[in-house]
């Protein structure tokens, strides 16, 4: 339980935090949880001081009970003066963030576990006065849980019916856009299809021949070629 107190998650930019929240917060919901938040740390401020009293030292039990009680309260104590004023602070940046919402709900559930615990030996173990204080203090965060969870059902409802909301407008403004005609063809047949251009064919290339000498028939002779007549000298 002591360690589910002391997780925290990072903390958002204020800038961060007005992108989320979209749409402007409602008076009526900022001035609830106003109320809710101060009811909250004035809770965290008497557990504070009612902590820092108790004599868990004088109880009458082991050592190991007595390391576990003084376990809890240091961890009670780191949270309320860490933990818890940073998730109030976010959340008063952006009152109707879901997430910071449910992240404030968890941590006051796991405060409700340990001070619970604490308050429980307190009523074995310690003074009466003791155990009114942290009975009281543990109905502080009980209520303050309590409004929370009825807060972030409020919200929660809100948004979807927002979103139910543009949606129809959504679909309703695609309906009035006008659908676009069909794009049109236009042929021209007052004029004959014209033929596509005959290629031309290459022109074929002259075939070279090389001649040829006939050669005599075997056993014969090949008469001599006849020779000119010679000149004879003036």
């Amino acid at each position: 339980m002591s360690a589910a107190l002391g997780q925290s998650g990072p903390a958002p930019s204020a800038a961060a935090a007005n992108a989320q929240s979209g749409q402007p917060v409602s008076y009526a919901s900022v001035t609830q949880l106003n109320g809710l938040l101060a009811s909250l740390e004035a809770t965290a401020k008497n557990t504070q001081a009612d902590l820092v009293k108790l004599r868990i030292e004088h109880w009458k039990t082991s050592s190991a009970g007595k390391k576990d009680a003084l376990a809890a309260v240091d961890s009670i104590q780191r949270n309320l003066q860490g933990t818890l004023p940073d998730i109030i602070s976010e959340l008063r940046t952006s009152p109707e963030d879901l997430p910071g919402t449910f992240k404030l709900y968890r941590n006051l559930d796991a405060l409700c576990d340990v001070v619970g615990s604490v308050a429980e030996g307190t009523q074995q173990l310690g003074s009466k006065d003791e155990q009114q204080a942290l009975a009281n203090d543990l109905s502080g965060f009980e209520s303050a849980r309590k409004q929370l969870a009825q807060r972030m059902e409020t919200i929660s409802a809100a948004k979807e019916a927002e979103i139910v909301r543009l949606r129809e407008d959504l679909k309703t403004a695609r309906a009035a856009i006008p659908a676009a005609p069909p794009a049109k063809i236009v042929v021209d047949d007052t004029q004959p299809p014209k033929k596509p251009a005959a290629k031309k064919k290459p022109a074929a290339k002259p075939t070279t021949t090389t001649p040829t000498t006939a050669k005599p028939a075997t056993g014969q002779t090949q008469a001599p070629a006849p020779q000119p007549p010679a000149t004879k000298p003036q």
